[in-house]
């Protein structure tokens, strides 16, 4: 039977996404879980996986396109016979709430903060038959399930002009989908297959970081060629598989004479409103503070040395990190947002600590979760996926929902400081600026000390001249000292 794939909400109530690239043509087969299509929303790049077996009966948006959430953007014939189509998603009158059948994809709904993660269909319990898939009965209603956020909303699709020849959505007076002829959906070879395959997995020469690289960035090891010793697989290896995927030809910039526009869009879009938004509502403060950080870069190169570093880098970002999520346990309104509808001010005791990215696609704010609870050798490795995932272009939303502070190192492009925009819903955020040798007094004698310059930003609804201060005044102490971060912690 026909079933038609419907662009879900992959990320806190996007109404949109550009289709990337397609994985598949028409009259591929494909499998349950196989990924189809990378699609860009205004956050990330977003990997799809199609919940059926069956054959690609038409693509219908084309690379490039833009498409609201609910549209079909796949057909596929599958096997099943009598199991009722895919309707449209459906939503209660109270936001986040879903109906309660479940979708395709095995989602639960009802749940109002489902992660990106449940676009992937659970495997069904080991002896188990899963229902409309595997041969199992078919439920009486499925529905294409809202997978994250407020469901889906209305909105213009825009559509591309398509290039010449195009596996797009079939015409009404085109040639009809290749037909397939009905197999059983249930196949014991399939079984017998997926043991190679695992084998295949468990011999892969790799060490334990470069496998955690690569399971972070969606790297498949048992499909790459290691270029290490006696073939293992190097991190070099896993970046060189996992670099973002070339831009299509509606994403390139247009010269026309002498001038080039190039199209605002994506990532770069919502960074443009969210800034606009940020600037324009939360009344912006900043203040500078030049610190002498001589102590703690010999502090850094000692930790380098230590064992329980080996594996991970060690920067002064580390560290800047550190201080930051101490002086905030110390000044907790430091980390708090202002709700306007309830005329409240929302003080958080837990630290999700953003980090501002910048990648080809646009500035991105991937933030680690409960980073005030992490030792010191764990935030260094955190810290290092961030950056890794980032820099491949495969941070999803939820990575970067729920910020609670954010740090922008702009030291990394040689600039002292700046004046930082708040991410939107936190109440500061601090420039991290180049360090560089400098005269210093030190004891009363000219030295020459390794300086770095700090830039806070706050929302002054929130925050005061007298609490901003005393917060950078800790930041910079602790720098200055690092020993400070073992007496406050």
């Amino acid at each position: 039977m026909r079933r038609e794939f419907k662009l879900p909400d992959v990320g806190e109530g996007l109404t949109e996404a550009e289709i990337v690239r397609w994985h598949v043509k028409d009259g591929d087969p494909v499998k349950v879980n196989q990924i189809v299509v990378e699609i860009e929303t205004a956050k990330s790049i977003v990997e799809l996986p199609i919940p059926w077996d069956g054959v690609v009966a038409g693509l219908m948006a084309g690379e490039g396109e833009t498409v609201d959430v609910g549209v079909p953007i796949i057909a596929v014939d599958t096997a099943e016979e009598g199991a009722a189509p895919a309707a449209a998603p459906r939503t209660s009158g109270a936001p986040g709430a879903v109906s309660g059948a479940e979708g395709p994809a095995g989602a639960v709904p009802g749940r109002g903060a489902a992660l990106a993660d449940d676009m992937v269909p659970s495997p069904p319990a080991e002896g188990a038959v899963e229902p409309g898939v595997h041969g199992g009965p078919a439920p009486r209603e499925e529905r294409q399930a809202v997978l994250v956020g407020y469901g889906v909303k209305t909105g213009a699709t825009k559509r591309r002009a398509r290039k010449p020849g195009h596996a797009g959505r079939p015409d009404a007076t085109g040639p009809a989908p290749r037909p397939i002829p009905a197999t059983p959906v249930a196949n014991p070879a399939r079984v017998e297959a997926d043991a190679p395959a695992t084998a295949a997995r468990v011999a892969v020469l790799a060490k334990p970081p470069v496998r955690k690289l690569a399971k972070d960035l969606g790297v498949d090891l048992t499909t790459l060629t290691g270029t290490g010793p006696q073939g293992s697989i190097t991190r070099d290896d896993v970046h060189a598989a996992a670099q973002p995927p070339r831009a299509t030809e509606a994403e390139a910039p247009v010269r026309r004479g002498g001038e080039e526009r190039v199209p605002v869009k994506g990532v770069r879009k919502m960074t443009a409103q969210a800034m606009v938004a940020s600037a324009f509502t939360a009344p912006h403060v900043t203040e500078f503070l030049q610190v002498d950080v001589t102590e703690t870069m010999e502090a850094v190169r000692r930790l380098r040395a230590l064992p329980d570093f080996a594996e991970v880098k060690v920067s002064p970002l580390l560290l800047v990190a550190k201080a930051v999520l101490v002086a905030a346990r110390r000044h907790p309104m430091i980390n708090s947002s202002w709700d306007e509808a309830a005329q409240e001010i929302v003080v958080k005791h837990y630290v999700n600590l953003g980090i501002a990215a910048a990648t080809p696609r646009g500035l991105v704010v991937p933030n680690i979760k409960g980073a005030h609870e992490l030792p010191l050798p764990e935030l260094a490795r955190r810290l290092g996926q961030l950056a890794e995932t980032a820099r491949a272009g495969r941070t999803q939303p939820a990575e970067m929902a729920g910020g609670t502070f954010t740090i922008t190192n702009v030291g990394v492009f040689g600039v002292d400081t700046g004046t930082p925009i708040l991410n939107p819903g936190e109440a500061a955020i601090l420039a991290f600026g180049q360090i560089r040798d400098m005269p210093w007094v030190v004891g009363g004698e000219l030295a020459v000390r390794k300086v770095t310059t700090l830039a806070l930003s706050f929302d002054h609804r929130i925050v005061d001249g007298e609490l901003g201060s005393l917060f950078l005044r800790d930041v910079g102490d602790m720098l200055e000292d690092p020993l400070r971060m073992l007496a406050w912690s």
